[in-house]
């Protein structure tokens, strides 16, 4: 053998060996960017969590969690290709389908909401239920988000239409409470932890809980699969084995929340999640546990009440046909042993 043959081979079998001990670098993950439509909201706590657990690492994955305020900002993000997957409102795929978009849910975390109608202590004398929206200023996150659509449903159940009342984005967390507290809403809606520090200080009540299976029946007509990791079709069919791997991470997180306390799950996040008033977190999150998916698959008739909701109101989506076989897929879920 002569001398450039073995040199040859020697340099072959040091880049094996390389590769060997170092085999996270021969098939490195992708990066999957995250966007969650309010990092901080209770009913997108799976996201966090997820991280915090670290089951994200675990299936090899590479996530960044980002946040925008209102879903309908990260559904854009999703839509413009600069992130791979959000964690936001089911009922953007059907939306979006009715305009050409094809999105999928590949996990489904909240099998109701998980939204609360708030209105203000100094309003509530003259609104006792979505009847009197009629010339009031309600609260969403944004224009064109889920909040936004949940609230024209319920009040077009008690025959008032979109034109009839004002709709004002005033996003989530401090800046909802602050639109509150100033008087710019009349009622709004929001979810944990939000909801029950306005309770506390006594500037809001109660009018809709979409926190629990009955409230969400009673308002909504039956089950209403809310918050959901969804991707576009596209994305999905050349990255099923990412897809797996997130759907894995989600059920997983799913499970731990299902089986440990709300003061369990809370000294699992970060300190600025809860503040100064870890006891308040803990409450909210408690009120918020009955929300949560046991298994990531969608609810029996879960679609089916979604599309009637947006068929509502929603001039997009009344009368078109939905092909929502399209919208969600339990394939990954099931797939998790």
């Amino acid at each position: 053998m002569n001398k450039n043959i073995r040199q040859t081979l020697l340099s072959l079998a040091v880049a094996g060996a390389s590769l060997a001990a170092f085999p996270g670098q021969a098939s490195a993950a992708a990066k999957i960017t995250i966007m969650v439509g309010g990092i901080n909201k209770m009913v997108y706590l799976p996201a966090k969590l997820a991280e915090q657990l670290g089951y994200f690492k675990d299936e090899g994955l590479d996530v960044e969690l980002q946040s925008q305020p209102a879903g309908v900002d990260a559904e854009n993000e999703l839509l413009a290709g600069a992130v791979q997957a959000v964690v936001g409102f089911y009922d953007h795929s059907i939306d979006l389908q009715t305009k050409g978009k094809e999105i999928t849910a590949i996990t489904i975390l909240g099998q109701v909401p998980g939204e609360v109608e708030l209105v203000s202590t100094k309003a509530a004398p003259h609104f006792q239920s979505m009847a009197d929206a009629k010339g009031k200023t309600l609260g969403v996150t944004g224009l064109g988000s889920s909040t936004n659509f949940l609230t024209q449903y319920l009040a077009s159940r008690h025959g008032i239409t979109s034109k009839q009342f004002s709709v004002l984005p005033v996003g989530a967390d401090n800046t909802f409470i602050a639109a509150m507290k100033q008087g710019r809403i009349d009622a709004g809606m929001t979810t944990e932890p939000t909801a029950s520090q306005l309770l506390k200080t006594g500037d809001a009540q109660v009018l809709i809980d979409m926190r629990t299976v009955e409230g969400t029946v009673k308002a909504l007509g039956g089950l209403y699969p809310a918050s959901s990791v969804y991707v576009q079709r596209s994305w999905l069919n050349s990255h099923k084995d990412d897809a797996q791997k997130l759907a894995r991470a989600f059920v997983k997180t799913l499970k731990f929340i299902n089986t440990h306390s709300a003061e369990q799950i809370a000294d699992k996040m970060p300190k600025d999640y809860y503040g100064n008033n870890k006891p308040l977190y803990v409450q909210a999150l408690s009120n918020s546990l009955p929300m949560y998916s046991q298994d990531g698959k969608m609810p029996k008739g879960g679609p089916e009440t979604v599309l009637a909701v947006l068929s509502g109101f929603n001039p997009n989506v009344k009368g078109k046909h939905v092909d929502l076989s399209k919208t969600y897929t339990d394939e990954f879920v099931d797939a998790v042993k």
